[in-house]
């Protein structure tokens, strides 16, 4: 009995302390509970924020890069070699008749005449006259004799002045609709523009720093457009000298002849309105086209038209009969619209 009474007390008061420790911290956590919880949604709004605000930044991040990339990159309009059988398996895949076609015109320019490689021309109105300057400079050519002999960048005016060509002033460059007694001066500077290069190109030795070079020239679009330009007015001046021998009853060549022929370019009038002022906006070169280019820039012009694959006039020459040993660069086209550059 006086056990008991003695244990008595002793529980009453473990079992106090432990109500007091339970009700203590009840009553911290109650206080507590808010602010846990407050800096708990506090947390998860942060998380929250910082999550959107990545995703924002990379795809901000993501926006600069690009623009960076394009604002940067030189948008060459001549690309670099790649394979020539591996560009054929990207471009003609299935079994059309066409597309088979392709595929053995490109063999054949691999196994039979060792052209490994190919580069990419821009496709536009240009691309004929852009493939052809391009192997010029970035071969290194001379400048054609005859150019050695005028002042070219008198030209414009030598066809107004001296063989009264007034109508040159409804020379048209390209997709620009520029026309007047401003005509002259444009065109001068064009043509001083392609000297200056040729000249500059030609002087150049090393094939590595030609190539540099072709690449800062190619990748500028305004520098390109007064070059072609340049070209269709030399093509121009070759036809109108040739006309004056013609009428002077002169040994002309004979595709000249065959221009002078046709209704649309029987003189060079109508050769430049008809033909020549289309040039770079509404299409390209025709083949005759092409005689008279590789006539003006003493070069042999080479084709393999792979859409004649087995055919005569699979490759062809413009002009077919250089008058003198004049060099060769290679083109390669697949609808005589388009040209590309084939690499050996």
């Amino acid at each position: 009995m006086v056990a008991a009474s003695l244990e008595a007390p002793g529980n009453d008061q473990v079992h106090s302390w432990t109500l007091l420790t339970s009700h203590a911290l009840d009553t911290a956590w109650r206080l507590a509970k808010g602010s846990v919880l407050l800096a708990v949604s506090f947390l998860v709004a942060a998380l929250c924020y910082f999550r959107r605000l990545h995703v924002r930044l990379g795809h901000r991040l993501k926006w600069w890069i690009g623009y960076l990339q394009r604002k940067f990159k030189r948008n060459l309009s001549v690309e670099a070699e790649v394979d020539l059988l591996g560009y054929c398996a990207r471009e003609w895949k299935g079994e059309t008749a066409r597309a088979k076609l392709m595929r053995k015109a490109y063999e054949e320019l691999f196994w039979r005449r060792h052209i490994k490689c190919v580069r990419q021309v821009k496709r536009d109105k240009y691309d004929a006259l852009r493939s052809v300057l391009f192997q010029i400079f970035s071969q290194g050519l001379s400048f054609p004799s005859w150019m050695k002999e005028k002042d070219i960048v008198k030209l414009p005016e030598k066809l107004l002045f001296s063989q009264g060509c007034n109508w040159i002033q409804l020379y048209s460059f390209g997709p620009e609709k520029y026309t007047g007694s401003h005509v002259f001066g444009k065109l001068r500077k064009c043509v001083e523009l392609l000297k200056t290069q040729w000249i500059d190109f030609s002087a150049i030795k090393d094939y590595h720093k030609r190539g540099s070079m072709c690449n800062v020239l190619f990748s500028d679009a305004i520098l390109e457009y007064k070059l072609y330009e340049a070209l269709k007015f030399l093509m121009l001046y070759q036809v109108t000298e040739v006309y004056e021998q013609m009428k002077m009853k002169k040994v002309i060549p004979s595709l000249f002849r065959l221009l002078f022929s046709r209704e649309t370019s029987a003189d060079p009038l109508s050769f430049m309105m008809n033909h020549l002022n289309s040039v770079g906006d509404t299409c390209g070169l025709e083949q005759i086209d092409m005689f008279i280019l590789g006539y003006a820039l003493e070069v042999k012009i080479k084709v393999f038209r792979l859409f004649k694959f087995n055919c005569r006039d699979f490759e062809v020459c413009y002009p077919e009969e250089p008058l003198r040993d004049w060099p060769e660069i290679s083109l390669l086209t697949e609808d005589d619209l388009h040209y590309h550059i084939p690499v050996f």
